[in-house]
């Protein structure tokens, strides 16, 4: 377990450099768009505010690639914070001039430092730590509760957190790390995983390493037609990975070895216009005709899923079961959703990851229906993998 802002003691007067992850969707007017990242900090910018530490928060936002563009200024994302705040937030246009704006700051201010991309050398894959050391010049110690840039080895997420100590977790990093590990490492049986999305090769090492932990996995989404081809069956124009074919053979045979139940789509909602506006129909997985692809589970295949998720007691959720982005592809996602929030209702533990399954989770529920939505696609991906994420190995052990 890493150390938390909780174990840091008396911090009153003492600068926190806090990295965060705040990388929000702005419109073309610069208003934001969604502002769930902004609310996950919250309780860690209050924590800090209430003991009197004067905060200076680090973020990116979209890839400026080591350029100063305008249009990934985080200015505008500072005035809504003031909004969320009820209170000014000291902008700091760059961290050359970063010293005199701290030097300023009262106890319990906060201030937002420019995005930290617009310097090369925080995504710089070298050694050199002169980057490192001009940002630990702003804080006497360092939190990170940016869950999402944790799998990130970069000068603000790892490196700072070399030099400036105490560095801990923040209040959404904690959560974040203990909801994911309880559920690999220590999940109440019978354990379900469903993985879904488009392609095998991307999930190879999360299949891998869930085999290892889980009940039941459940296998949705694009990357079932891999699978089913591997087995000889008929997928039509349905996305598929042919050179993964031995992969996806090694996967089944490992889960059979391991007593671990799969669970596949036995029925499809198949199209023959993704858009959706042409010939849609229900068939068998493996007997999908030429010039159709698969789009979502079938009715049989939602029933089979939802049987398998409400008598679990954990749940990891990680990629869609269908191209839920078209409402006409949806339900399949949505019946796997409704029957997550049902198994949480009864008491089971219940982890959203991962970008896609995330945004379908805000589309059909709401984030309190789950005990844990996570704020980080590919660091939790690669939590879930077993990877170390360098943000989190940086920080203080407990």
């Amino acid at each position: 377990m890493k150390k938390s802002i909780k174990d840091l003691g008396d911090i009153k007067g003492k600068r926190a450099l806090v990295r965060v992850d705040i990388n929000v969707p702005l419109d073309e007017n610069k208003n934001v768009t969604d502002d769930t990242r902004i609310q996950a900090i919250v309780p860690t910018v209050n924590y800090l505010k209430e003991n009197g530490a004067k905060i200076i928060l680090m973020a990116h936002l979209g890839r400026p690639k080591g350029e100063r563009k305008p249009e990934f200024s985080l200015e505008p994302v500072a005035k809504y914070m003031a909004k969320v705040f009820g209170e000014e937030i000291v902008f700091i246009p760059s961290v050359e001039e970063a010293p005199e704006y701290v030097a300023k700051l009262q106890d319990g201010q906060i201030a937002l430092l420019e995005n930290i991309r617009y310097y090369k050398a925080e995504e710089a894959k070298d050694d050199d730590m002169t980057f490192a050391e001009e940002l630990a010049k702003l804080g006497d110690f360092y939190v990170n509760d940016a869950f999402g840039a944790a799998h990130r080895n970069h000068t603000s997420t790892a490196k700072v957190a070399k030099l400036v100590k105490p560095a801990v977790s923040g209040l959404l990093m904690e959560k974040e790390l203990r909801c994911l590990s309880q559920a690999l490492d220590n999940p109440t049986r019978p354990f379900t995983a469903v993985v879904g999305g488009a392609k095998v090769s991307s999930k190879i090492g999360v299949l891998e390493n869930l085999i290892d932990k889980v009940d039941n996995l459940i296998i949705g989404g694009g990357m079932a037609y891999t699978f089913v081809k591997a087995n000889g069956g008929k997928i039509g124009n349905s996305i598929c990975e042919d050179d993964q074919l031995d992969v996806a053979k090694a996967i089944e045979k490992k889960a059979a070895d391991k007593g671990v139940k799969l669970v596949m789509a036995t029925d499809v909602l198949v199209t023959d216009d993704f858009s959706g506006n042409g010939t849609n129909k229900f068939v068998k997985i493996d007997e999908i005709p030429d010039g159709f692809e698969g789009v979502d589970a079938g009715p049989e295949s939602r029933k089979a899923f939802a049987e398998v998720l409400k008598n679990s007691k954990t749940i990891l959720m990680n990629g869609p079961v269908g191209a839920f982005e078209n409402p006409k592809f949806a339900e399949g996602t949505k019946a796997v959703l409704e029957a997550i929030v049902e198994a949480t209702k009864n008491g089971a533990t219940s982890v959203i990851g991962g970008g896609d399954s995330v945004s379908a989770a805000k589309k059909f529920c709401k984030a309190e229906d789950f005990t844990h939505v996570s704020t980080g696609g590919g660091a939790s991906l690669e939590f879930i993998e077993g990877k170390v994420l360098p943000g989190v190995a940086a920080l203080d052990d407990k």
